[in-house]
């Protein structure tokens, strides 16, 4: 499985952005994204490309999940995406 990881763009030059990602910055490509990126908003990164723009209402959870994860909580992490519950046959 891969995994794009949620960032916050801080400078964009062209078709590249540095990110923040937990204190680490990274240079990404942001031309593959489908709308316009700004210094500010948070995207999703996979290896080395931003793959897309987390809509500003889904920023929030989208790093307390991932958070989750860091912390290595991975029971809480699968909650919040609900995965849990699909994992046992309770999804609504």
């Amino acid at each position: 499985m891969c995994l794009g990881i949620p960032g916050e763009v801080i400078e964009i030059d062209g078709n590249e952005a540095t990110a923040e990602f937990w204190d680490v910055t990274k240079t990404v490509r942001i031309d593959v994204v489908d709308e316009p990126i700004e210094v500010g908003d948070h995207i999703l990164n996979h290896a080395g490309f931003a793959i897309r723009k987390i809509p500003d209402d889904e920023v929030e959870e989208t790093l307390a999940i991932y958070e989750s994860f860091l912390d290595g909580d991975e029971d809480e992490a699968l909650d919040e995406i609900g995965a849990r519950d699909a994992e046992l046959g309770l999804e609504g």
